[in-house]
């Protein structure tokens, strides 16, 4: 992985907290806005991660496909995730 390691393993490591967080907030039975609101801080740390983790790989892998002219794997791969991503 060409990415960040330490500024994604910190993002990753905030976003585990707060789903440690969510499943307090549900066991003791708060409100649900509240607990939506945490879900969607959630997602949206672990959208930033992915992207980071993208970006670096179309920086890195990607262009280094292309300098080969071998690109068609990366970008088929790419498509793919970005595929899930816009489900």
């Amino acid at each position: 992985m060409k990415a960040n390691k330490e500024n994604i393993t910190r993002l990753l490591k905030t976003a585990r907290g707060q789903l440690d967080g969510i499943l307090k907030m549900v066991e003791d039975d708060r409100y649900c806005i509240d607990i939506s609101n945490q879900i969607l801080a959630t997602q949206s740390i672990l959208k930033k991660v992915n992207r980071e983790i993208i970006e670096a790989h179309m920086f890195h892998c990607v262009k280094e496909a292309f300098e080969s002219q071998e690109p068609e794997q990366k970008i088929d791969e790419i498509l793919k995730v970005i595929d899930k991503m816009t489900k």
